[in-house]
């Protein structure tokens, strides 16, 4: 995925927004106003911030060396994935949209 890819994947959620609160190299999703994910626009490779479930966020960080304690992020909740090649696309959706559905209150 591409930060184009992960852009239109993010605005095809219900009720999803996107802005540059914290400037503009940090592009930032909500959703009823609560952000759901984070990208930096001038990475190499590529990196986003998602919210996660605390157990799941430490089971995946031991799982995939591209999963990462969230940067600037309470490190609990947040975790940031580089997007490296090295984890797949389908997985990559799977975790914006569990991030999505945290946040949206989504069960």
């Amino acid at each position: 995925m591409n930060i184009e890819d992960i852009r239109e994947y993010c605005l095809q959620q219900k009720g999803v927004e996107e802005s540059f609160p914290f400037g503009p190299e940090t592009l930032v999703f909500k959703v009823s106003g609560k952000i759901f994910l984070l990208m930096g626009l001038g990475g190499d490779p590529l990196q986003f911030n998602v919210k996660c479930d605390p157990d799941k966020a430490l089971e995946l960080r031991e799982t995939y060396t591209a999963v990462q304690p969230g940067y600037h992020m309470n490190k609990k909740h947040w975790n940031t994935i580089i997007v490296d090649g090295t984890v797949s696309n389908k997985l990559l959706r799977e975790w914006i949209s569990d991030s999505y559905k945290l946040v949206a209150k989504i069960h």
